[in-house]
């Protein structure tokens, strides 16, 4: 079963976070994890570019340090980077301190690349704690998703991942994709068709 929003329950288990933002009008936020990649990450930038669409790429900081003219080439297109980590760490099983420490290291990256931006933080895997929500809050805007697309997923057909991507996006929907070569097979067939389809329904897609 995909899981494509996390159980309400989780919302009051992680105040201060943010899922869904409020949308007057027809407004999607989407979001990029994982990248950015010599392989995935520019093709995303041209896809967004034929929309004027911006779009929060959440970055892991091994692939910012081996990649900076990529996350150059983001901000100079007027998207927003934030903090994914150093490493991917999960946040439920890793060691409270190294975890820290990851996210300190990869916002050393960030902050170079963006100085005086907001510091945007999203947990790999959607996991972490309380204890870490709370810890982070002040120094983070820490943002969740309303709709996780899975595609990363092997076994989910691109058509049904699209198809399923538009049917639950609603106004104010932060939205993730990732820029990783696990989800390239579905990114490349639905991102393109999907920014189509909320185009021709009247969308816009704004960053946080």
């Amino acid at each position: 079963m995909r899981l494509h929003r996390l159980p309400e329950a989780m919302h009051r288990w992680l105040p201060d976070t943010i899922w869904q933002l409020p949308a007057a009008e027809r407004t999607v936020y989407l979001t990029f994890d994982d990248g950015p990649i010599p392989e995935e990450t520019p093709w995303v930038l041209e896809q967004l570019a034929e929309y004027d669409a911006k779009a929060l790429f959440f970055c892991v900081g091994d692939n910012l340090e081996r990649h900076p003219d990529i996350a150059w080439q983001a901000l100079a297109a007027g998207h927003q980077l934030g903090n994914h980590t150093q490493h991917h760490l999960s946040g439920w099983s890793t060691e409270r301190g190294r975890y820290l420490a990851d996210i300190a290291r990869c916002q050393q990256v960030l902050d170079v690349l963006q100085p005086d931006a907001p510091r945007f933080f999203r947990p790999p895997y959607g996991r972490i704690t309380p204890g870490l929500n709370r810890t982070l809050g002040p120094d983070y805007r820490i943002v969740m998703w309303d709709l996780l697309t899975c595609d990363y997923d092997g076994t989910y057909a691109p058509d049904k991942c699209l198809r399923d991507a538009l049917r639950l996006t609603r106004p104010g929907s932060v939205v993730v994709f990732h820029d990783s070569l696990k989800a390239s097979r579905n990114l490349r067939y639905v991102l393109p068709r999907y920014l189509a389809a909320l185009t021709e329904q009247g969308y816009r897609f704004a960053t946080l």
